[in-house]
């Protein structure tokens, strides 16, 4: 490689290397930043460095002056000025980020009802109350305030949901993976479990029947094939190893056509004829008859009266609670789970249980108003109409006509959670087309505000044509000023 030109600026003299001014300014920049000490100790940022562990500030400081090093290194053409004054402030700042809450309330938009993204069923106002009456404070969670002695946390639930159920007794732990996994390692570890190969389903975060059974102990012993499951390929599969028969509801999905599964009943049946329990996981579960919906679900009441020894679901989904899992079913085989090693480790907290508590309460008091779950399917498509009418009557005068095009079109809902794949819900969508920004954008600003809270919605194509859709379904009443904000903003002029 040839080597740089080199020149000379005194007569005679040695080759001076050519200079780079703006480097040379870099490097003086770079040198003038303060240290960490001077920023931690500086008169403005003492009220911070009182009411904070030191450590903490000195990493946010750091964090600072090494992002503003790399803005030195890499701007062009010149690189900014960095007063101090400037840098306490990126400090300030980067403290408030770190400390704030990154779990924060947004608007379901979306339609999708039990979004699990989104926290999955929202609680009613009596669980809110449960909480807040018994978080702060110390309560009876195992204590027997009759007797005086030690009690069990799961008996704040069980009487409800035996009640409820049908069932001989009850079970909490805190969801129904868990649940699952416990009655596997409880019942059936070192022995087979009868399982049709239409039912070894997936959900979420890679939740696997095989793999859970695997991890239990249990040993996975297919039956039937995948679209057909007749009581006979059971029995021939029975053996002295068999310790459990297992069904599973296919809640995220549904095999049609030419198709056979045993009834309940028929399962029940054979599980006594050999001695063998039968447990079924339902899932999502419903305590309610969601027909007058439009939707269809089975009851975990009709399982347990159908004869099953133990029956699985979470109580964030149909159920409308907290995050749960729910185990009902015979004293026997409850008992048994109960005592099991891993109980304590997978048991609810008292937040869990009195959310739960209250939850429950509102379906012996037939208040399906009171469980947020239930008045969102319970909607009808003209009441959301409505609301949406008088939603878009407010947004229409702080939207000029040439930002945004808005329409009120025909649409569904889903419930999601894993529930009822093939159904949905009719309602009515707003749907808006901004004139000044993509739709991506459009989104992106709901979703990341300057101010006020993040908004979720959807983007649908409709004769070949994109919208930003918004579903009051799944939007509380008390939420709409927020939305209506919300949208102004994003469609303002950036």
């Amino acid at each position: 490689m040839a080597p740089l030109p080199q020149r000379s600026d005194r007569p005679g003299g040695n080759p001076v290397a050519p200079t780079d001014p703006l480097a040379d300014e870099r490097g003086t920049a770079l040198r003038q930043l303060p240290s960490v000490d001077e920023i931690v100790t500086s008169p403005r940022l003492q009220t911070l460095a009182r009411r904070l562990d030191h450590a903490f500030l000195v990493d946010a400081a750091r964090a600072v002056l090494a992002r503003t090093r790399d803005a030195l290194r890499t701007n062009h053409p010149a690189p900014p000025s960095f007063a101090l004054d400037s840098l306490l402030d990126a400090v300030a700042a980067e403290i408030n980020h770190l400390l704030a809450p990154s779990l924060r309330p947004v608007i379901n938009a979306t339609g999708v009802i039990l979004h699990t993204n989104l926290g999955r069923a929202p609680l009613p106002p009596t669980a809110l109350e449960r909480i807040q009456a018994t978080a702060g404070g110390y309560t009876n969670l195992e204590y027997d305030l009759a007797s005086g002695t030690r009690g069990r946390r799961d008996v704040h639930t069980s009487a409800l949901l035996s009640r409820l159920t049908g069932a001989e007794s009850a079970v909490l732990v805190n969801n129904n993976a868990a649940a699952v996994f416990l009655v596997l390692a409880t019942l059936a570890r070192g022995g087979e479990v009868l399982v049709s190969r239409g039912e070894l389903i997936e959900i979420g975060e890679s939740f696997r029947i095989p793999e859970i059974m695997a991890e239990s102990g249990a040993v996975l012993r297919e039956v039937g094939t995948t679209n057909r499951t007749t009581l006979a390929d059971y029995e021939r599969a029975l053996s002295d190893r068999t310790r459990l028969l297992l069904r599973v509801h296919r809640s995220n999905f549904r095999i049609t056509g030419f198709t056979a599964q045993p009834a309940l009943a028929e399962l029940v049946e054979l599980g006594r004829r050999a001695a063998v329990p039968v447990f079924e996981d339902l899932g999502s579960g419903s305590l309610t008859d969601l027909s007058r919906f439009g939707v269809s679900e089975p009851l975990v009441r009709a399982s347990v009266a159908a004869g099953l020894d133990v029956v699985s679901f979470s109580g964030d989904k149909l159920l409308g609670g907290p995050q749960a899992g729910l185990i009902v079913g015979r004293r026997e085989p409850l008992a048994r789970v109960r005592k099991h090693p891993l109980f304590r480790a997978l048991r609810a907290d008292k937040l869990a249980i009195g959310a739960l508590q209250a939850t429950l309460a509102a379906y012996l008091q037939n208040d399906a108003e009171a469980v947020p779950v239930l008045a969102m399917l319970r909607m009808t498509p003209q009441e959301i109409a409505l609301r949406t009418a008088k939603l878009l009557e407010a947004l229409r005068p702080l939207v000029p006509e040439q930002q945004a095009t808005f329409e009120i079109t025909d649409g569904q809902s889903v419930i999601g959670g894993g529930s009822t794949p093939d159904q949905s819900l009719p309602t009515h969508l707003l749907q808006v087309a901004s004139h000044g920004q993509p739709l991506t954008q459009l989104e992106a600003r709901l979703r990341l505000p300057f101010a006020g809270v993040p908004v979720l919605a959807r983007i649908v194509h409709d004769r070949a044509i994109a919208h930003l859709a918004l579903d009051l379904r799944t939007v509380f009443p008390s939420e709409e000023p927020a939305l209506i904000a919300a949208l102004a903003a994003a469609l303002a002029p950036s």
